[in-house]
């Protein structure tokens, strides 16, 4: 199986920056395009940025321009960042890193990491 660990939340000023990190593990050969979602109290979880293995990449409208992920692939981890630049308070959220699957038809889901943009 896969594992998703992500890391680097916490609580930040507005136009503020964080790196958001995600570890993947385990059956990593099982992956293709990993990715940033987030969800806001009462909303509904939202793509907030994606990446293939091929290093392309895709962003929500409303981070284009300030957030950034990349990825690293190691023989047994991939690592996969979100640096988040000029925060905005709209950006408050818990953000899960995911990993879509075609081998085994669906995502895997890390547990999440809060990220809250206040002054």
């Amino acid at each position: 199986q896969v594992q998703l660990v992500e890391s680097g939340g916490g609580l930040v000023q507005p136009g503020g920056s964080l790196r958001l990190s995600c570890a993947a593990s385990g059956s990593i050969f099982r992956l293709n395009a990993m990715g940033w979602y987030r969800q806001a109290p009462g909303e509904q979880r939202e793509l907030v940025a994606t990446i293939t293995k091929g290093g392309n990449t895709n962003y929500a409208d409303s981070v284009k321009g300030r957030f950034t992920i990349s990825r690293d692939d190691a023989k047994n981890k991939i690592t996969v960042y979100l640096q988040m630049n000029n925060l905005k308070p709209e950006d408050t959220a818990d953000f899960y890193c995911g990993a879509y699957s075609a081998m085994d038809g669906g995502m895997y889901w890390g547990r999440g990491t809060q990220v809250t943009v206040s002054s």
